[in-house]
């Protein structure tokens, strides 16, 4: 473990710092407004730490610096020094997938446009990423019909140049034939120039030439070419109609979107130039350290931009928080450009929109990213074991039963009950407690009922014949997990306890906080690997179980705000009560109304008058 630098040797200046293991391996690279104090903060008390930081200071064996003369000095090192030594406790930008990109080889002696994957290299120019394959390649071939550019490897062209005689896509007009001599050098540049223009989102002098060619030919009576160049109108207009305008023609934004939990996070960045969306990219990072919404959006901007982004800098760059070094950052990024760049919150309007829709967006990946893992075996399987060895179970816990309470200030309290069977939800097993005995905001207490009710009905249940089992409770939880920290356990330790079955049901919490796990018969947390698929597991079933409580606390509160003082009156069932407070101007009509008002409607039996007019005037 790293020690702490004796005092008055950290300089009150800015500057970067790295940690170093062993080996002298770089973990960790940071930057600091102050050096001595940035550093200081990481020698306080350790049971406040995140795990991923604590584990970064238990592997660092030394921490050095390096002071600058200002913060964007230190900017600039930080962002050096991670590119050059890629520390593992930094934020990683990891892509969840290989996006495609549209690009074009202007370095060839006859550029190509073709839709890549591959890594980027110099003498190319890419455009994108693009969210699916199959859409770029088909606006490529709609983009060929307007410019025909040879989409040939080499290998071929040289086959037709050799041989003098085109292939195809030259007779559908879908190529300009440069390998047998059919447009030189400088016509062949000029599609090549206007097809980068378009793809950067220049589309405007396209649209007018194409539109002027065709008038000219028309009015030389050269139908055929005029044919020719509506066709190619027609094509750049279904093109356009795919970007869908989101802004005004010369703006040029980078919109970021975040969604994650305290682990990892998925970001979403658009690309908008010229007021069209012409790219978008995916991340998934770690969250090494507990960030706030303000710090992350500090690293995630920092880090995007550090590593060649596949758009450049834009004037604009739209976040969900205002990040910490804003200033700094667009100092920064100014310099990258050349011109200002502005980084700011939209309040409103279809900035505000555009944010919201690209957030949704990393919400649905960040959704896809963890159902990816749920969903494979051999990741259950290593997760359910992982459990058993990190939790100290008896047996893999193949049934997990989680627990989680609802309310609001005490009224409509409700407990859930969510299952996962071989780490999969089994639904059909989900269950929901309506709180009968628990008076004001008291989470144990709820808690305590809900366990109790559950295992007295498995207790019950197991005593019958195995024919007669309604089935409801009747399997015992190979884990029992609730949601929160030690008092949650101490309650769920002392009903399995007191209902005799603790040495058959295991019991556990899982702790927002740091998502620790604390286990029975010790008050020091169990930190099972952050990105580990355990705590995945048990991430799921906890945000699962929330999800379920909410739900049915909803959906009780709701029908107790929509419902009336005509509610639950003998007699007066759903029709009846909607023709009553029709035929009476509604319900504080009915409330209002007379004995004999009630009883003149002829289709109102007695009885049933006589039972809303108590209800209604407080008579029991």
């Amino acid at each position: 473990m790293v020690k702490r630098p004796p005092p008055g040797t950290i300089p009150d200046a800015p500057g970067s710092y790295q940690f170093r293991d062993a080996e002298g391996r770089v973990l960790y690279v940071g930057k600091a407004k102050s050096l001595r104090q940035r550093l200081g903060s990481y020698f306080g008390n350790r049971e406040r730490m995140v795990p991923r930081t604590a584990q970064m200071l238990d592997e660092a064996k030394e921490v050095e610096w390096i002071q600058v003369s200002n913060e964007l000095e230190a900017l600039m090192l930080e962002f050096n020094l991670i590119r050059e030594h890629k520390p593992r406790f930094n934020v990683d930008m990891k892509d969840d997938k290989s996006y495609p990109f549209l690009a074009v080889t202007i370095d060839d002696e006859w550029p190509r446009p073709m839709v890549t994957r591959a890594r980027r290299r110099k003498g190319v120019r890419y455009f994108g990423p693009y969210g699916h394959a199959g859409a770029i390649r088909d606006t490529l071939e709609l983009l060929l019909r307007t410019f025909p550019l040879r989409t040939c490897p080499d290998t071929k062209f040289r086959i037709h140049e050799n041989s003098e005689r085109p292939c195809l896509l030259f007779h559908i007009q879908k190529c300009s034939g440069p390998c047998v001599g059919e447009i030189d050098h400088e016509g062949y540049g000029q599609i090549v120039a206007e097809l980068i223009k378009f793809l950067d989102g220049d589309s405007d002098g396209v649209v007018l030439r194409l539109r002027a060619e065709m008038d000219a030919s028309a009015e030389a009576l050269d139908f055929e070419s005029a044919a020719r160049q509506r066709d190619r109108l027609a094509s750049v207009k279904r093109v356009l109609e795919r970007q869908e305008m989101v802004g005004h023609a010369d703006e040029e934004l980078d919109i970021f979107g975040v969604s994650g939990d305290d682990l990892e996070a998925a970001i979403q960045v658009f690309y908008v130039r010229h007021g069209r969306v012409v790219g978008r990219k995916g991340f998934v990072i770690d969250r090494v350290e507990d960030l706030l919404p303000a710090e992350l959006i500090d690293e995630v901007v920092s880090a995007h931009y550090r590593s060649d982004p596949p758009r450049g800098v834009p004037r604009t760059v739209l976040v969900p928080d205002l990040p910490i070094e804003a200033t700094l950052l667009a100092e920064w990024l100014s310099a990258e450009r050349g011109t200002r760049v502005e980084i700011r919150v939209p309040k409103r309007g279809g900035k505000r929109r555009l944010l919201e829709t690209v957030t949704r967006n990393a919400n649905e990946e960040f959704l896809r990213h963890r159902l990816k893992r749920a969903t494979d075996h051999n990741t259950r399987a290593r997760a359910l074991n992982e459990l058993q060895l990190g939790l100290a179970l008896p047996e893999s816990p193949l049934r997990i039963e989680c627990y989680d309470m609802s309310h609001l200030q005490g009224t409509d309290y409700v407990g859930s009950m969510v299952v996962f069977e071989d780490g999969i939800a089994k639904k059909s097993d989900y269950r929901r407690f309506r709180i009968r005995h628990v008076a004001g905001n008291d989470d144990y207490a709820a808690m305590e009922e809900v366990l109790t009710r559950r295992l007295n009905a498995y207790q019950e249940e197991r005593q019958m014949p195995v024919a007669e089992r309604p089935g409801r409770f009747a399997y015992p939880p190979n884990l029992l997990l609730v949601d929160g920290g030690l008092g949650q356990l101490r309650v769920a330790e002392r009903v399995v306890a007191e209902l005799g079955l603790s040495d058959e049901i295991p019991v556990a919490a899982l702790a927002k906080r740091f998502e620790q796990v604390y286990r029975p018969g010790s008050d020091k947390p169990i930190d099972l690997q952050r990105g580990s698929e355990a705590l995945y597991m048990l991430q799921r079933l906890r945000d699962e179980s929330h999800r379920f409580a909410v739900a049915y606390h909803r959906q009780l509160r709701s029908k107790r705000m929509t419902g009336s003082v005509l509610d639950g009156i003998p007699g007066l069932g759903p029709n009846r009560k909607k023709r009553l407070t029709s035929a009476l101007g509604g319900v504080k009509a009915v409330q209002r109304a007379s004995l004999g008002e009630l009883m003149a409607q002829n289709w109102l039996p007695d009885a049933v008058a006589e039972a809303i007019f108590q209800r209604t005037h407080g008579q029991s």
